[in-house]
Parts: structure tokens; sequence; C-alpha cells
């Protein structure tokens, strides 16, 4: 259980200096190391660090480590004057979960799934930054009359955001707006943000109403006149004519075509999958084949855990997790959106078609395996590039421009795809790296792709983040 608080202790009788020695620390989350340190003049103890205890930071009883000789020299003695803080970032990543089961509940495919939640995140952050106005808009800033309540300004807006989309689950978000709501204090306040939160949110459905969503599938099958070829007809093929968020056009990132059928790397990719992603490998490892089944989750549910996750760390306002949310989702709705117009652009082969027909592409290296199959079923979407690359790549440029390269508190992670088995991460870099892995070990894409994917993700995430939601100076 957690408390917030803006935090200083008075110790009653105070140590001596030296009786703390610099091992005398709290690990806070494994983030940062504080260090006890006195005020000469008013002999006030506190931590001092290189990165500051930030006022209303949230500190879990459960994740706080404190060394033995502090406890016993400091904590008996000492009265902590305890600061009340806003519980500012729970409405965004509740509303995050909210939308996640939402989504699910209709059945949205994954690129569906990624502009719902980027729509619902832009209202908030729109509307949130509306009462606040710390950061530019990206694209609308409404009057918001003074002390309205921006934590109703944000549930208001993802509410009514999500009621417009799918309304046939009405009773559920007027439950869940309704408990919301009931956690910000009454007041002139709270009716004025939930007005500001439906303004936005109106505002920014119609921005997206004509983006091309609704467009039908139009796919042509390649095929010869007479010759039967499979019926089921891949998804979501209109989805890279989209109006982008933050990229200038869909092809803005297209990458290079997949290496020649006759080249080395071609060989290498093909054989290394043939081997590892086939679905009687004998050299896949248990671990791996656990990874290939985990990762067949895909979509925002793939990501947004671990955008939670390091919205929860301390000192976060509510502002700044709707922008985190927020940039994450124009990110990753756009990686779609980019790595769909460039699938269609190549229509690659996947390696059951690739393997199956291996004698016939020109290349001496590769041989044909005729009852070849992959580890895990083939998504109906070409081959090239990786789709779960490209949009863990764009979440984790969005993250690391927040929170660094560097070590995370320790993320673990469970999928409805892969029953019993929980995956753990101390970096946002091991996280993203082991979703390409999933797509090799799964027998889907060949490591090119899984590269390619990755560097298309990586600029549209830096992209996102110099280019929109900056803080005003």
């Amino acid at each position: 259980m957690g408390i917030r608080f803006g935090f200083f202790a008075i110790l009653s009788p105070l140590p001596k200096k030296g009786d703390l020695k610099p091992a005398d620390h709290c690990l806070l989350r494994g983030s940062a190391v504080y260090y006890p340190s006195f005020s000469n003049s008013k002999r006030k103890f506190q931590l001092s660090t290189q990165r500051p205890l930030a006022a209303n930071s949230f500190v879990n009883s459960k994740e706080v480590n404190v060394s033995a000789i502090l406890l016993r020299r400091c904590l008996s003695t000492m009265a902590i004057l305890l600061v009340p803080g806003v519980a500012a970032a729970d409405g965004v990543s509740e509303w995050n979960e909210k939308t996640i089961a939402v989504s699910a509940q209709a059945k949205e495919l994954p690129a569906a799934a990624s502009r719902t939640v980027a729509i619902v995140h832009i209202a908030m952050f729109d509307a949130i930054n509306s009462v606040e106005g710390r950061y530019s808009p990206y694209r609308f800033k409404v009057a918001a009359p003074s002390g309205s309540s921006p934590e109703a300004a944000g549930v208001a807006a993802a509410h009514a955001v999500l009621l417009k989309l799918f309304p046939e689950q009405k009773a559920d978000l007027d439950a869940a707006f309704a408990a919301s709501l009931a956690k910000i204090p009454d007041g002139s306040g709270k009716p004025a943000g939930m007005s500001v939160g439906e303004d936005v949110a109106a505002k920014i459905l119609v921005l997206r109403a004509s983006d091309g969503a609704d467009a039908p599938n139009s796919y042509r099958p390649v095929t010869a006149p007479g010759v039967y070829i499979s019926t089921a007809l891949p998804i979501s093929a209109q989805w890279g004519h989209l109006t982008p968020w933050v990229i200038e056009h869909s092809s803005q990132f297209r990458p290079a075509p997949p290496p020649p059928l006759t080249s080395s790397v071609w060989a290498s990719d093909y054989n290394e999958i043939k081997d590892l992603g086939n679905k009687k490998s004998t050299i896949r490892t248990p671990e791996q084949t656990d990874i290939a089944r985990f990762w067949t989750l895909a979509g925002p549910a793939s990501w947004e855990p671990i955008v939670r996750h390091l919205a929860s760390a301390p000192g976060r306002t509510l502002l700044q997790n709707a922008r985190l949310f927020a940039l994450v989702g124009l990110a990753t709705a756009d990686a779609y959106i980019a790595v769909f117009e460039a699938k269609y652009a190549y229509q690659f082969w996947r390696p059951i078609t690739a393997i199956r027909n291996g004698d016939i592409d020109g290349n001496d290296a590769t041989s044909r395996v005729p009852d070849w199959e992959p580890t895990i079923d083939t998504p109906l979407h070409p081959e090239y590039p990786c789709a779960h690359c490209i949009t863990s790549a764009a979440a984790r440029a969005v993250l690391e421009s927040e929170f660094g390269a560097g070590p995370i508190p320790v993320f673990t992670m469970t999928s409805p795809t892969a029953p019993g088995v929980t995956r753990t991460w101390t970096s946002v870099k091991d996280w993203a790296d082991e979703v390409s892995a999933a797509r090799i070990y799964g027998g889907i894409h060949y490591r090119n792709s899984t590269v390619v994917g990755q560097t298309m993700g990586k600029k549209i995430g830096e992209l996102a983040v110099k280019n929109y939601l900056k803080p005003i100076q």
C-alpha cells in the first residue's frame, strides 16, 4: 500500500553526521540511490541524490529497501510530516486498461485497436492539457474554466470516445465512468472538467471520422484464370492508406525491398527459419517455443502493459502520463499504417510459402521441404516487414526518450496466448528484442524483416517525440 507525500523528516534526537555512512541508503524501485545528508543550519534529515526525489512522489512500501543501520538509527526516532498529494496518474492508466478491454470485447484487429487507443489517449491528453496548459496540444486546446478538474477532463474524454466508438458497451462504460468520477472530489471543478473532456473528445472524433479506417477490403488475389488459391482474404490490406497521425504520408519510411532471392542474406534467413521456426524443430529450445507462443499476443495488448508499468514510477503526474500514453499511441498507430503500406507494396512471401517452394527461388543454398509448417499460425498478411517488430520498436523509442535506455524496475508479464508462461525483463530493449525474436522462433518472419521493422519503428517513435506534444517554454 502506498502513500503520496511531499517528503521531509525531522529526527529527534538527530544522529551525528558520522553515524550515517554511504552504505546507509534507500533503493527506490531500483531507479535511483538516495543517500542521507544533513542541513547544517536546521539539522533536518533529508534524502539527496543526483536525481532529486520529486514532490508528491509515490513510495510503495513493498518496493523500498532501507538498510538495517538506517532503520535502527533513524526510523525509530523520526517523525514524518506528510503533505497530502493528488493521486494523479491513476485515471490515465485505468482508462488505458479499460480501452484495451473494450477493444478486445469488440474483437478489433490489432491495427484497428491501435487506432482506438490513439484516439482515446490523444483525447485524454488534449483534454487534460487544456486545463493545465504545459504542452503544445496535438490538435485542440479548448477553454477550461478556472478550477476545472484535469482528472475529470481526462476520464470524461476517454468515456466519450469509447461510448461513440462502441455504443453497444454503454452499460459497462457508464459503470466504469461512474467509478472514476467517484474518486474525484465533488465541486464546481468536476463538471467543468467533464465538459472540457467531452468537448475535446468530440473534436478528436470528428478529426478521425474520415481517416479511411472503414474503407472496404478490396484486396485482389493474385492468381491465373481457373487456378484455385486459398479463399481467405488477407487482413488490413487497406490500412496503409489511412491518414497518418505524425508521419507525413504512409510511405515516408518505406524500407528498401526484401533481399534478392539469389542473395546470401536470403539463403541465411531461409535456412535459419527453416530449422529454428519449424513446428517439428529439434534445435529450438522449450523457452524459445514459449516465447513464440507468448508473442502471438498482438496489438496494443502486447505493449501497453510495459507503458503502464513505467507510468507508475514515483513522482509522475497526471499530465506526464497522459502525454506518455498519447505519444506511444501516436507512434504505434502510425507504425501500423507504415508497415501495412510496405507489406502490400512488396507482398513478400511467408516462410511457409517459401520453404514449400524452396526449389524455385533460384538459390542453390536453399532446399524445399514439402511438409514444412511454422511453430505458430501464420498471420493473414504479407511477410515484409515485421509488424510486431515495428510497433514494439516505436513504443520503445518513446519509452526510452522518457525513461532512458538503462535498466528499469523489473517488469513481469503474462499472455493469454501462452497460459502458465511468465516473462520478465529489466530493460525496454530486452523486451522489444524478445518481441522480434519471437517471430523467428514462431517461423513466420525472417531475421532481416525483424531488423528492418525495428529500424522503421525507431524512426517513427523518435519523430513523434521530436515533433509532438512539446513542452511550452
